[in-house]
């Protein structure tokens, strides 16, 4: 009995050619913007997410400082049962440095799931210039572990990151900072600590990774340098920097890490906590919107089909006049409206491909992004599969209701009229 409904549907969306290629059209366009939109808002956020990476290190190490006003030189003194008051107190100085740095680097050199260790001594600086000043950091690091953990060889403008290391007072600059102080290799620049101290540094490269925030304020040089400036010992470090072998185990060894060595330890996406809200909040709009756009298309078809089934209430009539079953009347309406669901996936995943390709090659506005020189786009076979089955669902939604109304004409009241 199929060959025959199926027949029976052929000739159906065949005697109404412009309702079946609408209706068609309408799945099409909804699969086809839902696979634009997502390959687009994926590969955004796979930029992104890729660009914090460069720039954040898996888990960061440090010494989470916090003033403790509970003591005071007067409490102290005045210990005799005395009332003692102090308003106001000040802070004691207080160095942020990680005490025991030599022997927490040994033991996660040591770690075979940590897959790069690199300790640095971070802090604000004032860059002048001639009479430029600016506010900005400086870390003082070992640069061939930094250029493993961030891949900063990659992202240099000018010179090498080789550089600083024949070079005592060598100094490699984020470019967007040194575009602000109008610098270039070979110039000679003071560094100022809060503190009053300073130093002389020369430039022997520049760095661009792509957040403003990175290439604006910071630069490196040798750890030792920076323990010169801040007039420290070569035992002064204050983070350490972890590269893991699988980034998935970030979270749960931060916090083995923040209990073994009782400083504090963050993961990147803990570091990254609001931006990586922003993707969750991107992702659920683009679902939101694409679905919709399906959902639409379903009540398209929705529509066609009742009113298909208004205009043919006579010829199911005599279909069932005939003998055919109910279950066979609900299968030659169910699968126009499945045909026209499979017909506009699979025209709807050809021309998602082609438009998520052809956005590929737009070139994206010359920025800060310095790495990205096309809008990003991903192609993975599960968008298209998943956009597929949902638009098959769809129709087949829309296609039920209908179905089961014409299998339950009455033939005897539609033959008398």
């Amino acid at each position: 009995m199929f060959p025959v409904n199926f027949e029976i549907s052929k000739t159906h969306l065949l005697s109404r050619k412009k309702q079946t290629l609408v209706a068609m059209l309408g799945v099409t366009f909804g699969i086809a913007m839902f696979i634009l939109m997502i390959s687009f808002m994926q590969g955004v956020n796979r930029f992104l997410e890729n660009t914090l990476l460069q720039a954040t290190p898996d888990i960061h190490i440090y010494n989470d400082i916090k003033t403790d006003y509970s003591q005071s030189i007067a409490g102290d003194y005045y210990k005799n049962g005395e009332l003692t008051i102090v308003r106001h107190p000040k802070p004691k100085q207080i160095t942020p440095n990680i005490k025991n740095a030599e022997q927490i680097i040994t033991d996660l050199q040591k770690n075979t799931d940590v897959a790069v260790v690199s300790p640095h001594i971070s802090t604000q600086v004032f860059y002048n210039y001639g009479p430029v000043q600016i506010n900005g950091l400086i870390d003082g690091v070992d640069i061939m572990q930094e250029a493993r953990l961030f891949g900063i060889a990659n992202k240099m403008v000018t010179g090498k990151i080789e550089n600083i290391r024949t070079t005592n007072d060598g100094i490699i600059m984020g470019q967007g900072l040194a575009d602000k102080l109008n610098v270039k290799m070979g110039d000679m620049i003071s560094l100022a600590t809060p503190m009053g101290t300073s130093m002389r540094f020369r430039i022997v490269g520049t760095f661009q990774i792509g957040i403003g925030t990175i290439d604006n304020l910071k630069s490196y040089v040798n750890t030792v340098s920076v323990q010169q400036l801040l007039g420290k010992d070569r035992n002064y470090i204050t983070d350490i920097n972890i590269k893991l072998k699988d980034i998935k185990n970030a979270k749960p060894f931060a916090a083995v890490f923040q209990k073994k060595y009782n400083y504090k330890s963050e993961d990147w996406e803990t570091s990254n906590a609001s931006i990586m809200s922003t993707f969750i909040i991107r992702n659920i709009l683009t679902y939101v919107v694409s679905i919709t756009l399906l959902v639409v298309a379903g009540f398209g078809i929705y529509n066609i089909m009742s009113m298909t089934i208004n205009s043919k209430m006579k010829d199911i009539a005599i279909l069932k006049a005939q003998g055919f079953a109910s279950k066979d009347i609900i299968q030659i309406f169910l699968s126009q409206s499945l045909i026209i669901g499979i017909l506009g996936a699979l025209s709807g995943m050809a021309i998602g491909f082609g438009l998520s390709l052809l956005l590929s090659y737009v070139p994206f506005p010359k920025t800060d992004f310095a790495s990205m020189k096309y809008l990003p786009i991903i192609f993975e076979l599960k968008y298209y599969l998943g956009a597929v089955f949902f638009g098959i669902i769809t129709t087949f939604i829309a296609g039920v209701m209908p179905s089961i109304k014409a299998s339950k004409v009455d033939p005897v009241v539609i033959l008398r009229g």
